[in-house]
């Protein structure tokens, strides 16, 4: 059986695909807007807990949006 991830695993793994859509100017997209409410359900985490999460690790989340170590 996989583990289930821990809450900061998949709030990190959400805010990169949103700040990875976000730095392309891509958010308000089809793809984003078809792919990102699945995820979020997936994870079971709300976007609220994403933006929270993206504010106090941009400079993470964003090096890891742009593929960076």
């Amino acid at each position: 059986m996989a583990r289930r991830r821990a809450l900061q695993e998949r709030l990190f793994g959400a805010a990169v695909l949103k700040a990875s859509f976000r730095l392309r100017g891509e958010e308000a997209g089809a793809a984003f807007r078809a792919i990102y409410p699945g995820v979020l359900r997936d994870l079971q985490l709300e976007d609220a807990q994403v933006e929270e999460f993206i504010a106090r690790h941009r400079e993470e989340v964003e090096a890891a949006a742009r593929g960076k170590a």
